[in-house]
């Protein structure tokens, strides 16, 4: 069976956890605290299968992949299930693009270790710090909602009809810009996207708050 290394409140690991669900895959989830313990990712043993002490870690019979895209990828090109990219080239590279506008921009430099860093060694003000985090949300979001408009009659998700990472993306992120209460009414394409993916078992059952190690 598929294991799961994840945290309930982790974003990259909301992914796999969306992504599991619509490839409709069986796996065991195996909590790693990243505040707990001075942060069980910083562990010997668990750094010995992921060095980079992150989440989420994928161990697919031993073979162990770590970030999220490239986890995701994984899981679509291996199993079965409804695909999460779209076959045609250049509709899977707006997927992709999209995808790492949040992976790639957004989310590294506003995770829980770049703002322990900020306020830990830096000694930024927890205003600041708040500041730090919603400039870059508001810049990658901001962008994401123009390139979207001119799919919005399309169908309700980022894409169209069907469901894909671009979805699975948007929803994890948004989910972190609601924990930290932005306003987020200048992205009503974005809101309506994740609102609608939220009617859809896969995604609930994902949710941060669904998990075993909720707290």
């Amino acid at each position: 069976m598929l294991k799961l290394y994840s945290y309930w409140r982790s974003t990259a690991a909301y992914r796999v956890r969306i992504a599991l669900n619509l490839k409709r895959l069986s796996y065991q989830m195996i909590p790693v605290h990243l505040v707990k313990d001075g942060g069980q990712q910083h562990k010997p043993e668990y750094l010995e299968q992921n060095p980079q002490g992150l989440v989420p870690l994928l161990d697919d019979n031993g073979k162990l992949l770590s970030q999220s895209m490239a986890i995701c990828e994984y899981l679509d090109e291996a199993f079965d299930g409804p695909a999460l990219l779209p076959t045609e080239p250049f509709a899977k590279a707006k997927v992709r693009s999209l995808c790492q506008v949040i992976a790639c921009d957004i989310h590294p430099i506003d995770n829980l270790r770049v703002l322990k860093y900020l306020k830990s060694e830096l000694k930024v003000s927890d205003d600041a710090k708040d500041k730090w985090y919603a400039h870059w949300i508001h810049e990658g979001f901001g962008a994401i909602e123009k390139q979207l408009q001119s799919y919005k009659d399309q169908g309700p998700f980022a894409f169209g009809e069907q469901v894909t990472l671009a979805d699975v993306f948007i929803v994890a992120q948004m989910y972190n810009a609601r924990r930290f209460n932005l306003d987020l009414t200048a992205y009503p394409r974005l809101v309506d996207i994740e609102q609608h993916c939220l009617t859809l078992d896969a995604f609930k059952d994902a949710k941060p708050e669904s998990q075993p190690d909720a707290e």
